[in-house]
């Protein structure tokens, strides 16, 4: 423990509790920027894991999510997110989260210490050969995560380890290692700072790219959103006016046509039925680009 860097001390940790609120404020916001610096060495490899994540998902398999704790956490925000923002399908992003829901409620160590438990998480989440799994620990030694990592390259699931740890065990396990060197954090050992809010950062950049791999990005719009409030089907008749150049009242009346979809609703709004919409579609992959320009 003593030889990790994110257990070791932080230049600003002695006599933290004695300073000034605001003094606390700013160490505390300067820790978390210094610890986001660490992504830019390793924009390569998260780029790298996107591709294999998007590859896996257009072929109709998995990008799973593993972890436990704070990390665990991170991973799952990202997760719940990716339905709604890019319309995955929930069974193609499961989550694997030591100690399942109830941990949820009232964190758990020990859930973290048993392989077991991630044996059974590894079978309920459906991973095979060609899915991808995104396992975070900011040791890099979590045993509940190395778990899953290890089945999971048995079954030939692709595993992208992210750790705060060098050399650790999870990114020498790793077929995409990723070393986010968040170094000492202000509360020695608090992972859920600037590792924490690092290992986010990392995956809002990985399943961005995911997002735009798919099809599911265009020009900044969420154009696979799935519109289920009030919220998000403005938000998508918003999208359809801006993109088909359309009155607010001929992008409704083109998500009507569409079921809600917005990709579909575009192109009917620019003049194409709703079945040649679909065969354009289907032709390019759902992506919607080359028919901005022809169509």
């Amino acid at each position: 423990m003593d030889q990790r860097r994110t257990e070791s001390r932080h230049d600003h940790s002695d006599g933290l509790h004695a300073r000034d609120g605001m003094v606390v404020l700013d160490q505390i916001l300067t820790a978390q920027i210094a610890a986001l610096q660490s992504l830019r060495p390793v924009m390569g490899q998260i780029s790298a894991a996107a591709d294999a994540a998007t590859q896996a998902l257009r072929r109709g398999g998995k990008m799973g999510y593993a972890g436990a704790g704070s990390s665990g956490l991170m991973a799952l925000a990202d997760c719940l997110e990716l339905p709604g923002t890019f319309g995955i399908a929930p069974e193609q992003v499961p989550m694997m989260f030591a100690g399942g829901a109830q941990a949820l409620l009232h964190m758990q160590g020990g859930v973290e210490d048993d392989p077991a438990l991630a044996l059974a998480d590894i079978d309920r989440s459906g991973l095979g050969a060609g899915d991808v799994v995104l396992c975070l620990a900011a040791s890099g030694g979590t045993p509940y995560t190395l778990t899953i990592a290890r089945e999971a390259q048995a079954r030939g699931v692709v595993v992208v380890g992210f750790a705060n740890v060098d050399a650790s065990p999870l990114l020498r396990l790793a077929d995409i290692p990723v070393l986010l060197d968040t170094g000492p954090e202000i509360i020695s050992g608090s992972t859920r700072m600037g590792a924490g809010t690092t290992q986010k950062v990392a995956l809002n950049m990985l399943s961005v790219l995911v997002g735009i791999g798919l099809g599911h990005v265009h020009d900044g719009y969420m154009v696979n959103v799935v519109a289920d409030n009030a919220k998000l089907i403005d938000r998508a008749a918003r999208i359809v006016e801006q993109l088909a150049s359309v009155t607010p009242e001929a992008a409704r009346h083109a998500l009507s046509k569409s079921g809600g979809a917005v990709k579909p609703a575009i192109l009917i709004a620019k003049g194409a039925s709703p079945e040649q919409a679909a065969r354009a579609l289907h032709e390019t992959d759902w992506h919607l680009a080359p028919h901005l320009i022809t169509i």
